[in-house]
C-alpha cells in the first residue's frame, strides 16, 4: 500500500494524544449528545431496578357485598391482607361496578353473594363471584393465583372444632372468575392494539425531529426563514403531511390486528380514528420541538430516543402499569402514549365510547398544546 509523499510513516505518540484530546473538546461541546450519552443508562437502570415490576400488587379492588356475616369480613380481610388488591369502591350494584372495570377505575370486582356465611357453614360451598379486567393479563394473573389459594385458606382458623369436617376436600368456597374482555387471556389482544401506539410514537416522533435540522444542514433553511411565514404556520405546515402518514400506519396495524390476529372489535372504529388524530398530533408536535432544539439531524434522533424509552416502559405496554410504584405512575401519566394504550384497549377490547375515552384524551390534547407553545417559541425567524 502506498502512502502519499509526506505522510508519517511511523506511529507517533504526540499526534495519537492531540487526537484523544481534539475528541473529548468536541465531546465537550456537543453538551447534548454527551448528556443524552450519560443520561439513557441512567434512566434505564433507575427503571428497570426501581419503577419495573411483573409482579404488580395493590390493585384496585371494588366489592359488592350482599353479606355481611364474619365469614364475609373473614374472606375479605385476607384477600385485603394478600397486599394483591387494594379496596377502594364499593359498588351499589352490578350495573356500576361494570362501568369502574370499563373506565379503568378498578381491575376487580369481588361479589360476596347473600347469606355466604349460613352457607359456608352449612358445607352449601357458596359461590364467590370475582371479575377481572384482563385487558392485559399480565397484570392480573398473579393476583387471580393468589385468590383460588385464599379461597381455601382464609378459613382455617374459622374451620375448627365443630367445624373442621369443612376443611377438607374442595374447599369451603367455589371461586369463580371471570375474565372480562379477554377470557382465554390471549396476549395478542393486549400487544397488538398498544403496537400502534408504540409505532405512532416512534415513527412520528422521529421523522418530525429532522423536519428543521434537516432545513439547516442542506442550508434551505435561509430560503424558509426568507418567505412572509410566522412560526406557527411553518411548524404546522411540516406537520399536515405526516397526518395522512400517521393514518396510513393506523389502518395497517387495524387491517393486520383484525385479520391476523383476531382481536376483537368490539367499539367505534370511528372514535377510534378521532382519538388517533389528537395522539398523532401531540407526537408530530414533540418532534417539531426536539428539531427547534437540535442542531443537527444526530441530536434530532437521540432526542426522539429519548423520549421514547420512558414513553415505552412507563406506559403500561411493556410491563403492568399498576406494578410501578407511585411516582413510576405519576411519571407516566405525563406521556401521551399511556392514555393512548388505554383508549385504543378500551375501544376495541372493552367498547369504551365517548365518555370513557373523553377521560384520556383531553391529557394528551394538554401535552400537544404545552409542546407546540414550546416549538413556536424556539422557533427562529432568523439564523443564529
Amino acid at each position: 500500500m502506498s502512502h502519499p509523499a509526506n505522510a508519517p510513516r511511523r506511529f507517533s505518540p504526540a499526534r495519537f494524544w492531540a487526537m484523544v484530546v481534539k475528541e473529548f473538546v468536541q465531546m465537550r461541546r456537543d453538551r447534548v449528545t454527551f448528556g443524552i450519552m450519560v443520561g439513557i443508562p441512567m434512566i434505564q437502570l433507575i427503571l428497570f431496578g426501581y419503577a419495573i415490576n411483573s409482579d404488580p400488587k395493590h390493585l384496585p379492588t371494588a366489592i359488592i357485598a350482599a353479606d355481611h356475616g364474619p365469614q364475609a369480613r373473614t374472606l375479605l380481610e385476607a384477600i385485603r391482607n394478600s397486599s394483591y388488591f387494594d379496596f377502594v369502591r364499593e359498588a351499589p350494584n352490578e350495573d356500576a361496578a361494570h362501568e369502574m372495570l370499563a373506565d379503568g377505575e378498578v381491575l376487580f370486582v369481588i361479589h360476596i353473594p347473600e347469606n355466604f356465611s349460613r352457607d359456608l357453614l352449612r358445607g352449601e360451598r357458596p359461590a364467590v363471584l370475582v371479575e377481572a379486567d384482563a385487558t392485559d393479563p399480565a397484570a392480573t394473573s398473579n393476583a387471580i393465583g393468589a385468590l383460588k389459594v385464599l379461597s381455601t385458606e382464609a378459613f382455617h382458623n374459622d374451620l375448627k372444632g365443630p367445624l373442621a369436617w369443612l376443611a377438607p376436600g374442595e374447599g369451603p368456597v367455589e371461586l369463580r372468575v371471570h375474565a372480562r374482555y379477554n377470557p382465554e387471556a390471549i396476549t395478542q389482544y393486549n400487544i397488538v392494539p398498544g403496537l400502534m401506539g408504540v409505532v405512532l410514537t416512534m415513527t412520528m416522533v422521529m421523522i418530525t425531529g429532522l423536519a428543521i435540522t434537516r432545513e439547516r444542514e442542506r442550508g434551505t433553511m435561509e430560503n424558509l426563514l426568507s418567505m412572509p411565514t410566522r412560526p406557527l404556520e411553518v411548524l404546522v405546515g411540516k406537520i399536515i403531511p405526516y397526518i395522512a402518514v400517521g393514518y396510513i400506519q393506523v389502518g395497517l396495524i387495524l387491517g393486520a390486528a383484525h385479520f391476523l390476529f383476531g382481536v376483537p372489535m368490539e367499539g367505534s372504529l370511528l372514535l377510534l380514528l378521532a382519538s388517533a388524530f389528537v395522539f398523532i398530533v401531540a407526537n408530530l408536535a414533540m418532534g417539531i420541538t426536539f428539531s427547534t432544539i437540535a442542531t443537527n439531524q444526530l441530536q434530532a434522533v437521540q432526542m426522539a430516543f429519548f423520549f421514547f424509552l420512558p414513553s415505552l416502559l412507563l406506559s403500561g405496554f411493556m410491563f403492568p402499569f399498576r406494578g410501578m410504584p407511585v411516582w413510576a405512575q405519576t411519571l407516566g401519566e405525563a406521556f401521551p402514549l399511556t392514555h393512548f394504550l388505554r383508549i385504543v384497549r378500551g375501544i376495541l377490547l372493552k367498547g369504551n365510547g365517548l365518555p370513557e375515552v373523553a377521560r384520556e384524551i383531553w391529557p394528551i390534547a394538554l401535552f400537544a398544546t404545552i409542546v407546540v407553545t414550546i416549538g413556536v417559541k424556539r422557533y427562529r425567524q432568523t439564523l443564529d
